[in-house]
């Protein structure tokens, strides 16, 4: 008979018994992924993970940096929170990534903003379309009113929750979880004003690339988004992948798009002059 785990020796044979044992939703370590961009060797790959429903995933990154997306059944909803890694307090403002750019719908080209007037990061390229920049995240009482429960430990996890504890990882705390964009899944503002939600499903296998701009910490959770009227609790995996890249040159064709994204980016480069 196995001895319980109660026993101290029994439970560090059976942890001990789990090395090497591999699930679809796990960090890959050392990252390994065969699908990386021309250019782009091994040596390069930072991270690879697979980000389970209901999960939630976090890093730094250092400028230059691209971080891939992949939607990998079509039914991820990717929370994200982006912060300067070397002063937190500067951190993703969705109120300016939309005003200062006089477009609320997120895209190839577009710029993710902080509060101090700098790019922490950009769209590269975009394979989804649907993106929300207006509704927030769900949280506990949101899940408990749809879903019947949404604590963290239940089955239905919120995602404030767990940008709470990716957050957490370095550091920050419940006070750090500022308003958040939501990626994969969209809204469309009519024209008396209401919001529609773009839940899909859709194809699998769409991918959104970005580019850090600056030093960042960013923090995903994935959880089925605020408005999504389905009945069940749906999301899919999300897989991520980062890898070094080179830091925007003067003459990068996103960089000069627009006077106030030049203004952006001319704010990081006198940021990084320190």
């Amino acid at each position: 008979m196995t001895k319980p785990l109660a026993d101290p020796m029994a439970a560090r044979d059976h942890a001990r018994a789990m090395a090497g044992t591999i699930v679809d939703t796990m960090p890959v370590l050392p990252p390994v992924a065969n699908d990386l961009p021309a250019g782009v060797t091994a040596g390069d790959l930072l991270w690879e993970e697979t980000i389970a429903a209901g999960g939630y995933a976090t890093r730094k990154l250092a400028r230059g940096s691209r971080l891939r997306l992949i939607d990998l059944a079509g039914d991820a909803c990717v929370s994200l929170l982006i912060f300067n890694a070397e002063m937190s307090t500067e951190r993703l403002n969705v109120a300016d990534t939309v005003k200062v750019q006089w477009n609320a719908y997120l895209g190839a080209g577009k710029l993710l903003l902080s509060d101090m007037g700098r790019v922490l990061m950009s769209i590269l390229e975009d394979g989804a379309g649907t993106h929300d920049a207006f509704c927030g995240t769900s949280n506990a009482a949101t899940n408990k009113a749809k879903y019947g429960e949404g604590h963290n430990s239940g089955a239905f996890p919120n995602s404030r929750d767990r940008l709470i504890l990716g957050s957490a990882k370095y550091g920050l705390q419940r006070r750090d979880v500022h308003p958040c964009i939501n990626l994969f899944k969209g809204t469309r503002i009519e024209a008396d004003g209401a919001i529609t939600p773009l839940i899909g499903p859709f194809e699998g296998g769409r991918e959104l690339l970005l580019r850090a701009e600056m030093d960042v910490v960013v923090v995903m959770a994935n959880c089925p988004h605020v408005l999504d009227s389905r009945e069940a609790w749906t999301v899919t995996p999300l897989r991520v992948s980062a890898w070094r890249g080179t830091v925007t040159s003067e003459d990068d064709q996103i960089r000069n798009a627009t006077p106030e994204g030049l203004r952006a980016f001319q704010n990081v480069e006198d940021y990084f002059r320190r």
